[in-house]
């Protein structure tokens, strides 16, 4: 691919970047004041704040690692699609902006902290919510910057480690820059970038693969070629949900779709700091209105066009894929040649040998190639084509850079490189003026008492969130950790912040100890189960295998508690503990609440 790019495809890539750094200085020019840098100076449009909140809601993490899942667990992750919408958008814009929006203006509140800290009257609010969201907003960061970086270097056939690199440095320079108005211009233009990207993905895709009807036809068909890893925890094939039940290993998948990646994530997106700053940055409710239908269609076309195209990449393979050869050891179907090959290489004077654990399920086609002995007798090389996730070597996060490179022509692979480029780019901004500003505003101006004196504080702050999320990037390479990082990082919002934002919005009751509580309780409980019971996450950790000599769970051998995500249990904790401890302390004043719910 690297050989095969031209001075035009250079010339089209660096004329994005110019126009990215233009945005970021023109949103420098324009930063007068520290309204100007944390909430543009509260006058963006609302087509701009549309897809500014659309772009940076949706990352490289959506389309790579979330798409990448697709192609893991099929269709069934569309779940997350309707969540994203109706909570993302609708929930969000109707129940959520407008109250935030005002409630933000009338206290002067210019990050999600401070809006918490001066709706109960709490520094140590500010102050924790903001240390939260410096140590954890890089773990979400990291999944959009392996997202960008592995197709970059799938792409250009350049070393992992150069593409994030790149990557990094493009980020800060104009994050670093601009503050928020230059992010929110930028991330105008990436959002439309995105749009006509993910949009001829989709059409390019059906087109491959026969049609809309054909396309679906074949995928469901290939539902007995799903690994037998997969089988064991309730997959059912692409085009259906996994079996549902509780307490037997077979229902794990659809506690990890549902729990995990379907509520983990769409409920998590309402207490989502750099978004929740984006309904402070408009002037009045019908901007907000305006920008539903946008924000709407803008979230439909970037998560269903991923998510189906990640499962369909399935069916792409099993026709398109390269060949497998091996002797068959399982036969599926005989009918539709679908078997099981063990892997094997050609050796020296005709001789085939297997490739050591390697097994695939197949689609056969041609005749045999050649003839092997196992097992005392004679066995057939057979050659087969198999499913996305066996080409990407069992690494869910290399699934749709692979289809892009293989099924796409070179011309669209730059158009998607441009595309998730500004994926990437948008949310990570957004990612990183956060991280900035939560150490400058929420942090250091409430522990020196010097407000208004933190700008040169935050921009330290993002540089110190970009070199922490490069860090994780570098070494946190597992298959689906962009997906799993982005779920611990929204559930820890939902569970930590949003008891506390839903009683700053509508429960004139909720006193300054109960989102103190809350906030702590989910926080513990959320930390608690991914470093103790969730097994995924607590094997990467390691603490519970030092303890218990192997055991990657407390709760190992307890089926489907292993794989629960933490929101199930730390947000209704923390919800309960909110609204039980405003009933035994002290409500806030009256003035106070008159202030905060003027016109509510």
């Amino acid at each position: 691919m690297l050989a095969e790019i031209g001075l035009q495809q250079i010339i089209i890539v660096l004329v994005y970047l110019l126009v990215v750094i233009y945005l970021g200085i023109l949103g420098y020019t324009r930063t007068k004041s520290a309204s100007d840098y944390l909430v543009a100076g509260r006058q963006i449009h609302p087509f701009v704040m549309a897809l500014s909140y659309g772009a940076t809601f949706i990352s490289t993490s959506a389309i790579v690692g979330f798409g990448g899942v697709a192609g893991l667990f099929g269709m069934s992750v569309l779940w997350l699609t309707f969540l994203n919408i109706f909570v993302g958008i609708f929930i969000a814009f109707v129940f959520f902006a407008p109250r935030a929006r005002r409630m933000g203006h009338g206290l002067d509140a210019h990050t999600f902290p401070e809006f918490l800290a001066r709706r109960f009257q709490s520094r140590f609010i500010q102050v924790f919510s903001g240390i939260i969201i410096f140590l954890f907003i890089p773990l979400y960061a990291a999944a959009v910057l392996i997202g960008g970086s592995v197709f970059v270097a799938s792409q250009f056939e350049i070393p992992y480690t150069v593409a994030l690199l790149v990557f990094s440095i493009i980020i800060a320079a104009y994050v670093i820059i601009g503050g928020l108005k230059g992010v929110m211009y930028s991330d105008a233009l990436q959002g439309s970038i995105m749009f006509v990207g993910m949009l001829l993905l989709l059409i390019f895709t059906y087109v491959k693969i026969g049609g809309l009807t054909e396309a679906h036809e074949k995928l469901t068909s290939l539902a007995p070629l799903v690994p037998g890893k997969l089988q064991a925890i309730g997959h059912r094939g692409w085009t259906a949900m996994p079996d549902f039940g509780w307490g037997d290993t077979k229902y794990n998948l659809w506690w990890i779709v549902i729990s995990t990646i379907t509520l983990g994530v769409g409920i998590g997106v309402l207490a989502q700091p750099q978004l929740v700053v984006r309904f402070m940055t408009v002037k009045s409710r019908r901007e907000l209105n305006r920008a539903v239908i946008v924000g709407g269609i803008f979230i439909l076309i970037m998560t269903g066009v991923a998510f189906t195209v990640g499962a369909l990449a399935n069916a792409y393979f099993a026709e398109n894929g390269p060949a497998l050869s091996g002797r068959v050891v399982k036969v599926i179907d005989a009918e539709k040649n679908l078997a099981v090959l063990q892997i094997m290489k050609s050796g020296e004077a005709g001789t085939w040998e297997d490739v050591p654990e390697k097994m695939a399920p197949v689609k056969l086609f041609g005749d045999p190639i050649g003839r092997t002995e196992a097992g005392g007798q004679t066995a057939e090389i057979r050659q087969g084509r198999s499913i996305a996730i066996v080409y990407a070597g069992g690494s869910a996060d290399e699934i749709i850079p692979m289809y892009i490179k293989d099924a796409m022509p070179n011309w669209f692979g730059l158009l998607f490189l441009l595309t998730l480029l500004s994926a990437a780019m948008s949310t990570l901004s957004s990612q990183f003026h956060t991280v900035g500003t939560s150490i400058g505003r929420d942090v250091y101006e409430q522990v020196t008492g010097q407000h208004g004196a933190s700008t040169n504080i935050t921009r330290i702050g993002i540089v110190i969130g970009i070199i922490y999320a490069v860090v994780i990037s570098y070494y946190a390479r597992e298959s689906t950790f962009i997906a799993r990082a982005t779920a611990i990082f929204f559930g820890l919002c939902a569970s930590a912040f949003l008891p506390a934002f839903i009683g700053a919005l509508y429960f004139r009751r909720m006193t300054r100890a109960a989102a103190i509580w809350s906030m702590l309780i989910g926080f513990v409980v959320t930390t608690f189960w991914l470093v103790f019971v969730k097994a995924a996450e607590a094997q990467t950790i390691g603490l519970v295998q030092k303890v218990t000599g192997g055991k990657t769970s407390i709760l190992s051998g307890k089926p489907n508690w292993d794989v629960v995500d933490p929101i199930l249990i730390a947000l209704p904790i923390s919800i309960v503990t909110a609204i039980v401890v405003s009933f035994f302390t002290k409500p806030p004043s009256k003035e106070h609440l008159d202030a905060c719910f003027q016109g509510a």
